[in-house]
């Protein structure tokens, strides 16, 4: 009889009666807890492979295949930005002009727009690596670059993590106080 009693009592403070219970008040009176954003699977697997693109270029025997390798994980790292914050334009009637990410991540992250400068001024540097021309990168430039792509690796996964999102609250027109 008493787990009967119990299973009463609970479901008695489920359903439109909880509504009308004098001790609950509107959904409104919560307070929204903030919630850590975790980052859309497509950004968590570019970040992944900008982990390993820095590993590798770690490693790598040539300045060009090293300063090229680290260029490209700074790339997947803003491209993981770009997977959660940016939002597809609608689709005009004429083609648009293809930009890079280097050129779309300060408008949708301006917090990364010095980043984007720096990664962007490097982009000729590794065209001219990927290609194999000898000297295109030195061993310092190919090391600062790993350098700087850890760092705005590490710099971004703390931005994604981080973000605080409320959770989603119904509009008001769907509280029903009856």
């Amino acid at each position: 009889m008493v787990a009967t009693a119990a299973a009463r009592r609970r479901h008695a403070t489920k359903g439109p009666q909880a509504a009308k219970d004098p001790h609950y008040g509107p959904s409104s009176d919560v307070h929204p807890v903030l919630r850590r954003m975790t980052a859309a699977p497509a950004a968590l697997g570019l970040l992944t492979q900008a982990h390993t693109g820095l590993d590798e270029a770690a490693v790598l025997q040539t300045p060009n295949e090293r300063y090229a390798t680290a260029h490209l994980a700074a790339l997947r790292t803003a491209a993981a930005v770009l997977a959660v914050r940016a939002c597809p334009e609608p689709t005009p009637r004429r083609r648009q002009r293809i930009r890079s990410a280097w050129e779309v991540l300060p408008e949708v992250a301006p917090e990364l727009a010095e980043w984007s400068a720096l990664f962007a001024a490097g982009a000729p540097r590794r065209a001219k690596a990927e290609a194999g021309i000898i000297g295109a990168a030195s061993w310092r430039d190919a090391d600062d670059l790993v350098r700087a792509a850890a760092i705005f690796l590490r710099l971004v996964e703390r931005i994604l993590a981080l973000q605080p999102t409320l959770p989603q609250q119904p509009p008001d027109g769907d509280i029903r106080t009856s």
